[in-house]
């Protein structure tokens, strides 16, 4: 980050420079060298910005499926959002959350490896108190769950990896499933504690019961996709990628469209005192000859050149040649 100078320091600075006392040349001297920047190993930097940006967009549709999900189920209000998306090593992360809490231990073919959706408990006991006929309250002594407590959750949370699997359509095709529930974070460990893994955190609130969801996601398990994490490929893969089934109903509302179908005999103009004197057997004269074509228009647009004709009693034209895309009309006027 790049210092900014208050107005003081500035001023300060310039009289230096004009006293004496700052030497102008050993300030481009200083420079002109090389700057060294610290590197800790223990925190490597796999993720970039370009990965980063794309994972917050995936997890702000995450947010947003699983808002929709918790509220029906709990048929209470409930408000998610993406706070932060970091990287940082594994073991810092499991020191970061509370000694109880309630892990979700998942895997996502094809994927390979395990990665981790934490819940405070204030957060899983609230949606805990909700499904078993309560207020939705937060527990006021985080306590083990119970045979009957960990079958709930697991359902809870199983359903919830459809709003993951959802949010990542767009990238690559994953399967979530549950793999297991641990509620004490040392019992937990699905990479090495130095290994990267993206951080993303999710503010929770049920009702007046607020708490964090954070999604771990080790580098060494997207490794074999981080070329699709990057901006150009997410945005064209938006753009080309539709649905089957959106294909077929777009095309099939298409073909559905009615559009008027004009065939003209000809033009011919009159004067309003001819209109008004016409009589039963008058001819109107038109600008066509017998032995030309017809023009079949669509819409507005001149597509097919065509031959009068009758079927079964009825008038009909016969296409008998198609205007090329684009091909501008002879007579317009």
């Amino acid at each position: 980050m790049v210092d900014v100078l208050s107005q003081n320091e500035i001023d300060a600075l310039l009289a230096a420079l004009s006293s004496g006392e700052m030497d102008a040349e050993e300030l481009k001297k200083e420079e002109t060298q090389k700057k060294i920047r610290a590197y800790d190993f223990k925190r490597a930097v796999r993720f970039s910005k370009d990965h980063l940006r794309s994972l917050t967009r995936i997890h702000e549709n995450f947010a947003r499926y699983l808002t929709t999900y918790f509220s029906a189920q709990l048929r209470t209000f409930v408000q998610i959002n993406v706070v932060q998306v970091e990287q940082l090593p594994y073991d810092e992360f499991i020191r970061s959350i509370p000694k109880m809490t309630i892990l979700n231990i998942f895997e996502a073919d094809p994927l390979e490896g395990r990665m981790v959706l934490e819940v405070h408990p204030n957060v899983a006991y609230a949606m805990l108190d909700r499904m078993l006929g309560g207020q939705g309250a937060a527990p006021n002594k985080i306590t083990a769950l119970t045979e009957i407590e960990t079958i709930v959750m697991e359902r809870i949370f199983n359903r919830a990896f459809e709003s993951l699997q959802e949010a990542w359509r767009t990238v690559i095709e994953l399967s979530p499933r549950l793999e297991a529930l641990e509620t004490n974070p040392q019992f937990m460990q699905i990479v090495s504690p130095n290994e990267t893994i993206a951080l993303i955190s999710l503010s929770t609130k049920i009702g007046d019961t607020a708490g964090m969801i954070n999604l771990c996601i080790p580098h060494v398990v997207i490794e074999p996709i981080m070329s699709r994490l990057s901006v150009h490929h997410w945005f064209v893969s938006q753009k080309k990628s539709r649905a089957p089934e959106e294909v077929d109903m777009l095309s099939s509302r298409v073909s559905r469209a009615k559009l008027p179908i004009v065939a003209e005999l000809g033009n011919s103009s009159i004067s309003i005192r001819e209109f008004l004197g016409l009589n039963v057997g008058d001819v109107i004269t038109l600008d066509k000859r017998t032995d030309e074509g017809l023009r079949v228009k669509v819409g507005e647009r001149l597509k097919f050149i065509g031959s009068p004709g009758t079927i079964r009693d009825r008038m009909a034209v016969q296409v008998d040649e198609i205007v090329s895309e684009g091909a501008e009309e002879d007579h317009d006027e």
